[in-house]
C-alpha cells in the first residue's frame, strides 16, 4: 500500500496547531507558536525540546521498510511589519534494506520577500532488533537527529528557524507487517511495553486492516486515524470540534477576519472556505453516526448489546470509538469493566456508568459515583458476573 493512503492524515498532522481561534496573530494562543513535534537544533538546552526523536515499534518478517519523515520549515520575516512565522512542508524519504541504515539529509535555506529561511541539516537512522520467540518479530527504531548548528542564544524564539516542526514519520514495510502499540497480540505485550518512544507515538495507519503502514506522529491518535468526510478544510486542530470551530469563526466580526486574513495565507484560505459553507455541509458537522451496532433499549434499566441485556453487575470489554473527546480512552480499550448504571442523556440515548474491573479504587469511585461513561456501541459484553 502506497503512504499516499495516509497523506491526508498526516498533513493534519503536519499543520496540527500551526494556527489557532481566533486566527489572529494578535491572539494571546498564537503568540507561542509551534506547539507539537518541535525537534530543535542541535545545542538547544531545554530538554522539553530535545534534537531528536525516537519511534519504536514491532514488525514481523519485512525485506525493507521505507521511512517518509515530514516536518515544516520555519519561515520567519525579516522586516518591521509582522513578528508572525510561517513555514514550509518538507519530505525526506529513504529505504532501507540492511541495518543499521543512515541517511544524512539537508534542506536548503532561502529567502521570499521579506520572509527567510535557515538551511536544515539531520541524520535518520534506521535499525532493529530480533527479538525471542518463533514469530520472526524485530523490534524497529527510527531515530530523527537535527544536526542544524545553534543559531544565536539558546533562547527559544532565536532557535526555532533551525527547528525541525511538526516532525513525524511514516513507515512502510514490504514484505511484513507491523504490529499495533495500541492493542497488540498477547505474545507482543512485553515487546511492544519494552519499546522506548520520545517525542513520537506510532499507530497503524491506512484503512482498518492494514498492517504495512506506520504513522509516528507528535500527538496521540488511535490506529488507523482517518480525516472525517464531513470535514471541509483544515482547522489547524485535529480533535472533534469542527462543528463548534466552524461556527465559531463564521461569528467573528468582520475586522476580525480582516486581522486573520492579513495574519497568514492559510488564515485566509480558512475563513474564506468557512464563510463558503453550504447549509448541507454545516448540518454534516452536526451529529454524525459512523457505525451502528444490533442494540435496542429493553427497559430502563437495561440495553441489548449484540443481543445480550447488560445492566447494573455485567461484566463488559471496552471498545472506546475513535470520535471520543479524550484521546486518553484509547488506553482503556480491551480492559474489563462492571457495569454500575445504564443511564441516558437529555435525547435519551443509552450510556453505561462503569468502573474498572481491576482498579484497586473501584469501591472509592463506586461510593463517590464517579463512573466512566461509554456508550453501548464501545463494549463487547463478557461471560461471568
Amino acid at each position: 500500500m502506497s503512504v499516499d493512503a495516509v497523506r491526508a492524515v498526516a498533513d493534519a498532522v503536519l499543520y496540527e496547531g500551526y494556527l489557532l481561534y481566533p486566527y489572529r496573530a494578535s491572539a494571546q494562543k498564537n503568540r507561542s507558536r509551534w506547539q507539537f513535534g518541535v525537534v530543535m537544533p542541535d545545542g538547544y538546552g531545554d530538554g522539553s525540546e530535545p534534537s531528536y526523536t525516537r519511534a519504536e515499534c514491532l514488525m514481523e518478517g519485512g525485506t525493507a521498510v521505507t521511512v517518509v519523515l515530514r516536518f515544516l520549515q520555519v519561515q520567519r520575516r525579516t522586516d518591521a511589519l509582522s513578528t508572525w512565522d510561517e513555514a514550509v512542508p518538507c519530505e525526506i524519504s529513504l529505504t532501507a534494506q540492511d541495518f543499521p541504515h543512515e541517511h544524512a539529509f539537508t534542506v536548503p535555506g532561502g529567502e521570499e520577500g521579506p520572509c527567510r529561511r535557515l538551511p536544515l541539516s539531520g541524520v535518520v537512522t534506521v535499525s532493529a532488533q530480533a527479538l525471542p520467540g518463533p514469530w520472526g518479530a524485530r523490534r524497529l527504531r527510527v531515530r530523527v537527529d537535527n544536526r542544524t548548528p545553534l543559531p544565536g542564544p539558546g533562547e527559544r524564539d532565536s532557535a526555532l528557524p533551525a527547528a525541525l516542526v511538526a516532525a513525524h514519520t511514516v513507515l512502510q514495510v514490504a514484505g511484513g507487517a507491523f504490529v499495533s502499540m495500541v492493542d497488540p497480540p498477547e505474545w507482543a505485550a512485553d515487546a511492544v511495553a519494552g519499546c522506548v518512544n520520545v517525542g513520537t507515538w506510532p499507530v497503524l495507519a491506512g484503512p482498518p486492516g492494514a498492517r504495512d503502514l506506520m504513522l509516528c506522529a507528535p500527538i496521540i491518535l488511535y490506529d488507523h486515524p482517518q480525516i472525517a468526510p464531513e470535514s471541509p478544510g483544515d482547522l489547524f486542530d485535529g480533535t472533534e470540534i469542527d462543528e463548534i470551530l466552524t461556527l465559531r469563526t463564521l461569528a467573528l466580526t468582520d475586522e476580525e477576519k480582516r486581522e486573520a486574513r492579513l495574519t497568514d495565507p492559510r488564515a485566509a484560505g480558512l475563513i474564506d472556505r468557512t464563510e463558503h459553507l453550504t447549509p448541507e455541509q454545516l448540518l454534516g458537522l452536526h451529529g454524525t453516526v459512523r457505525s451502528m451496532r444490533r442494540m435496542s433499549t429493553v427497559d430502563g434499566d437495561s440495553v441489548l448489546v449484540d443481543g445480550r441485556r447488560i445492566a447494573a453487575g455485567s461484566r463488559v470489554r471496552l471498545r472506546p470509538g475513535t470520535r471520543r473527546a479524550d484521546a486518553q480512552d484509547m488506553f482503556l480499550t480491551g480492559r474489563l469493566a462492571v457495569v454500575e448504571a445504564v443511564l441516558t442523556d437529555v435525547d435519551d440515548r443509552p450510556y453505561l456508568a462503569v468502573t474498572l474491573a481491576d482498579d484497586p479504587g473501584a469501591d472509592v469511585q463506586r461510593d463517590h459515583g464517579r463512573f466512566r461513561y461509554f456508550g453501548p456501541d464501545e463494549v463487547e459484553p463478557c461471560d461471568g458476573p
